[in-house]
């Protein structure tokens, strides 16, 4: 089957949609697929090689932002396109993506979201052109619900059916400025009616959107996220010296605040004298304040020398620090879709306390390699931490099994294998 894989990519930082997308794309060519992954926006940024030969940015965000500003701008020269499109220019804006007021972030997705009807669609009208005169897809997969706003022109003007993954969008629409937020998502339930089928990584996200978007049951697919298990190392941490780890972007939103101020709980309490934290993951300019907030209230609590932060890893820094972590958690503070980072450290045979919250639940109930705690509680995930820490033999028991469940059910292959049975059903009814 020919598949065109459409990924807004960042620029500069990893994010889990994109590291889940690569690897998607990675197992559906072994399976034998003609699939491309083609990116949109920003330059891909995978922590490994890329999942298929790369592609030119058809669509960038500084062209969709102009064409969002002028309604003529489409019309300009191919030489000012390919100009603001050079991935050097892209990636020098990215870097200020998190400086965008929630206005112009509010225009900018409506825009997208309102696909034929939105001022940017001159722009997009021209990735349409190439998929219907020469790549020529028997399907095309969206990465996200908010690329949706293309699947009506597409499944008409192109002909084949058009499959979107949800991965976390409602966090990020719910924080838009009133108007446009309802503007959003009356134009997400519009497009759903476009789609062949809608793929949420977890149960609990797929029974979220289905009542958000108003769907119909047989609409929506679960399809966990997986990982390629083969160069994730086994843990091995001197007990006598733990490390609680992070691996998340550090942000407010991942529960970085929570799992600090526990942090200083347990460190007030004198129970672990050589416990130590490490904070990695991706880390753009306009995080730097709040970072630089922690350090401070890190160093007033006199626990900066026992706090190490890590940002950007790359891969193989990633696979060095996940080696020497002894519990991991990222408490996020909002109903997180997946996880994918929850699936890494337990590949490693870390046991993770998360929050009971999101998709949490299921993950931990699935892969038996963790607690859970109480959501946006300082002391509850001080004790689940401070609990495991002093409990070698449960540690083991979680990392064992947790190991064994993660590289049997959460690998690339079967993420592969599950999709790929949404899409014969997709293509056998078109």
């Amino acid at each position: 089957m020919r598949i065109l894989h459409l990924t807004p990519g960042t620029g500069t930082f990893h994010c889990g949609s994109c590291l889940r997308d690569n690897a998607l794309i990675k197992a559906l060519r072994v399976r034998g697929h003609d699939v491309v992954m083609a990116p949109l926006y920003m330059p891909l940024v995978t922590d490994r090689e890329a999942a298929s030969p790369e592609q030119p940015i058809r669509v960038g965000g500084i062209s969709l932002y102009l064409q969002q500003k002028i309604s003529w701008f489409h019309r300009m020269p191919k030489f000012v396109h390919n100009w603001v499109n050079h991935p050097m220019l892209l990636r020098m804006a990215s870097k200020r993506l998190g400086m965008t007021s929630a206005k112009s972030l509010g225009e900018m997705t409506l825009g997208s979201l309102l696909g034929e009807d939105g001022r940017q669609w001159g722009e997009w009208k021209k990735l349409l052109s190439w998929i219907k005169n020469e790549f020529k897809p028997d399907v095309v997969s969206l990465s996200n619900s908010l690329l949706s706003g293309l699947a009506g022109a597409i499944s008409r003007d192109v002909g084949v059916p058009v499959v979107c993954s949800m991965q976390g969008e409602d966090s990020f629409l719910d924080t838009l400025p009133d108007d446009y937020r309802d503007r959003a998502w009356a134009a997400m339930r519009h497009n759903a009616r476009s789609l062949a089928a809608i793929i949420a990584p977890s149960r609990f996200y797929a029974d979220a959107m289905a009542k958000r978007l108003e769907l119909e049951p047989d609409q929506i697919h679960v399809v966990s996220n997986g990982i390629d298990t083969a160069p994730f190392p086994i843990a091995e941490c001197d007990p006598n010296w733990p490390v609680i780890g992070y691996l998340a972007r550090m942000i407010p939103g991942k529960g970085l605040t929570t799992l600090v101020d526990a942090f200083i709980e347990l460190s007030r309490r004198g129970n672990l004298p050589r416990v130590k934290l490490k904070i990695a993951g991706s880390m753009m300019p306009s995080d730097e304040p709040y970072v630089n907030e922690l350090r401070e209230k890190l160093k007033e609590a006199g626990c900066a020398g026992k706090v190490e932060f890590l940002p950007n890893l790359t891969f193989t820094e990633k696979l060095k620090f996940l080696s020497g972590i002894s519990v991991f958690s990222v408490p996020a503070t909002y109903g997180e879709a997946f996880g994918l980072y929850v699936i890494e450290a337990i590949a490693c045979g870390i046991p993770v306390v998360q929050p009971d919250s999101g998709a949490f639940g299921e993950l931990i109930q699935a892969t038996q390699g963790g607690v859970l705690c109480a959501p946006d509680d300082v002391g509850s995930l001080a004790d689940s931490l401070e609990g495991l820490l002093q409990n070698e033999e449960q540690r083991d028991q979680l990392a064992n099994r947790g190991m064994a469940n993660v590289r049997r059910d959460f690998t690339s292959a079967k993420m592969a294998e599950r999709f790929d049975a949404v899409l014969q059903r997709v293509k056998t009814a078109a």
